[in-house]
């Protein structure tokens, strides 16, 4: 096989322990291994890039081992050509496994040109990673906490949660405070409803009776202060997001666009009806958009908040997790593909055995089924439409991951072309088939017992 690179190494990187396989060729054409063994220690990382440098290598390749390769990454970005495989395409014939020999095949492969990269954002896209990571983390934290808080409601007889929405809201957060504070008067406790939950006084009242024990007093109040904490801790993350977005947004994009403008495009972009309805640039616009100015976090935002079911906070982790420059994905389904959020391809003997979507960026993949879920419940959109036709041949859980896909879709062209989304209609599909939908309903009809006579409104007329 042809070797891509002259000198390379190949690392196994563990919790304490790193292996190093250095490979090269010499000017006689004979070709050298030589293993080092280095601990994780930021003094022995950096004997490791001495070394590394010392030998004139360019190329080093690692497996993704859990967060254990991130130190390496961040102490040899700046001096080397780095690569991070997924383990799975890193497995060699079993039997005889050890640390060298997993080194030297990374160290092989790597030689060869048979590793596949995976897409590893610039340092400021990582740090709006981990902001935007430990903020979902901390909602769902909060979201657990307020299940527990209503299990203990209910062991006290209170059936708050039978009346109200959230419990945590304004009107039931003021009961449960006044009842931790020592107030057992159901009248009393119901008139601290507010706006509309008035004029559920006398139901309140009802749920308001219980029997609330000294232990009971003890874990509400916990709980309690332990979600203001979490709110407090959100709010925090917030604005350190929207800090970080407007310090680190030009410097971002500024390094995106100096690395694409090293890339070009291998794929034509296809912009199919579920996109966004606007027309494609021609090749007379092309060198317009080149010299666009680069794209920054706010204005991002301001573009993926236009999407039916998308808001700020999951704008914020599309962008984080993607990034504001489409065209390191050659087409919107490498996108898709790379998410793990579009079918899979299982075929053997000319049949189709599966189509479950493989894993990918869960973080991504599930504020993307969060918006999917809210643009289902808007009206007169075509994301609407397009979950209840689904839904109806599919299935509500299959109408929501195609629904994420699409959104998906229209985030890499909404981002590619800098406009803001124009939305096709609810009757979308209808036009689009129009004489199919006019067949279904006189079909429907007729089997009623109606006879259907179909004109135009100029026949009418």
């Amino acid at each position: 096989m042809e070797i891509l690179y002259r000198c390379c190494c190949g690392l196994d990187v563990h919790k304490k322990l790193i292996v190093a396989c250095l490979v090269w060729i010499d000017a006689q054409g004979q070709r050298h291994k030589e293993k080092r063994f280095f601990t994780t220690m930021t003094k022995d990382i950096l004997a490791l890039a001495d070394w590394l440098t010392a030998a004139g290598c360019t190329h080093i390749a690692m497996e993704s081992t859990g967060v254990y390769w991130r130190p390496i990454w961040n102490l040899l970005e700046a001096q080397f050509e780095l690569l991070l495989a997924n383990a799975q395409h890193l497995k060699a014939v079993p039997g005889r496994k050890t640390d060298v020999k997993d080194a030297e095949w990374i160290a092989d492969l790597l030689q060869h040109g048979l590793l596949r990269p995976s897409f590893i954002p610039p340092a400021a896209q990582r740090q709006l990673r981990e902001l935007t990571r430990y903020r979902s983390t901390l909602i769902a934290e909060r979201a657990r906490l307020v299940n527990r808080l209503q299990k203990v409601l209910e062991d006290t007889n209170l059936k708050l949660t039978a009346v109200v929405t959230d419990v945590t809201g304004l009107s039931a957060r003021a009961m449960l405070d006044t009842l931790l504070a020592g107030e057992t008067d159901p009248e009393v406790l119901a008139n601290l409803a507010r706006g509309k939950l008035r004029k559920k006084r006398e139901l309140l009242a009802q749920a308001m009776v219980g029997h609330v024990d000294e232990h009971h007093r003890f874990l509400l109040t916990s709980q309690l202060a332990h979600i203001d904490f979490l709110d407090e801790q959100v709010a925090d993350c917030n604005a350190k997001i929207e800090a970080c977005m407007h310090e680190d947004g030009e410097n971002a994009s500024s390094v995106d666009s100096a690395e694409n403008n090293e890339q070009t495009e291998q794929y034509p972009v296809s912009l199919s009806a579920q996109a966004v309805a606007e027309p494609m640039p021609t090749q007379d616009q092309a060198p317009e958009k080149a010299k666009q100015e680069p794209l920054t976090y706010p204005e991002a935002v301001t573009l993926l908040d236009t999407i039916p079911g998308v808001n700020q906070r999951i704008a914020e982790i599309v962008l984080a997790e993607v990034g504001m420059e489409m065209s390191r994905f050659p087409t919107a389904g490498h996108l898709a593909s790379w998410a793990g959020i579009c079918p899979g391809n299982h075929q053997s003997a000319g049949k189709r055995l599966s189509g479950k979507t493989r894993k990918g960026d869960r973080w991504l993949r599930q504020a993307l089924m969060e918006a999917a879920q809210g643009a289902m419940r808007t009206k007169d959109t075509y994301l609407s439409a397009q979950g209840r036709r689904l839904t109806l041949r599919r299935g509500k859980k299959r109408a929501v991951v195609a629904i994420a896909h699409s959104i998906l879709i229209i985030a890499y062209h909404i981002l590619q072309r800098r406009q803001p989304y124009q939305d096709l209609g609810s009757n979308y599909f209808d036009e689009r088939e129009r004489v199919l939908v006019a067949r279904q309903s006189v079909r429907r009809l007729e089997q009623l017992g109606y006879t259907v006579t179909l004109a135009t409104p100029t026949e009418v007329a």
